[in-house]
């Protein structure tokens, strides 16, 4: 087992199967060596978990669990394409989108779900530059979603 699957199963965690796609594109796609994943949606064994706007129907603490679960399904999506997640070198860029009722401006609080999420499981390459951004809606009425972009060993 890989050691950034032996963190996460310290956590309680594991990588779970990619959450299918809800229009056309893929999951992850690979260039040179990066790997760019499309945005995750806190998707749960094929259901989103939540939905509603952070700061009126979702808490900010529920919301970072939320992001927290799409960090995990952008790691199945990177696994997707390289299959050895421990040939990720660097978690390089994650970019966060948080459905924010008007009033809310704690999109970086929610995101720390993902980014703490990808510290414990990757460690030192777990550290990376980040954007949180409020939105008015999601596909599907998600409150988070969240992309990455990690760079892998050649």
């Amino acid at each position: 087992m890989a050691q950034v699957e032996q963190n996460l199963a310290k956590l309680g965690l594991e990588v779970p199967e990619v959450a299918k796609p809800v229009a056309a594109y893929v999951p992850a796609l690979r260039e040179g060596n990066l790997v760019y994943t499309s945005g995750q949606l806190p998707m749960v064994a094929g259901n989103l978990a939540a939905t509603g706007k952070v700061g009126a129907d979702v808490t900010p603490a529920q919301a970072a669990e939320l992001a927290r679960t799409c960090a995990l399904n952008a790691i199945a999506a990177v696994k997707s394409v390289v299959g050895d997640l421990d040939t990720v070198t660097r978690v390089v860029k994650v970019v966060g989108f948080v459905a924010s009722d008007p009033a809310f401006t704690g999109q970086p609080g929610v995101i720390n779900g993902a980014s703490e999420l990808l510290g414990a499981a990757f460690g030192d390459a777990g550290v990376h530059a980040r954007s949180a951004v409020g939105v008015a809606v999601l596909p599907l009425d998600a409150p988070v979603e969240v992309e990455i972009t990690v760079a892998v060993a050649d």
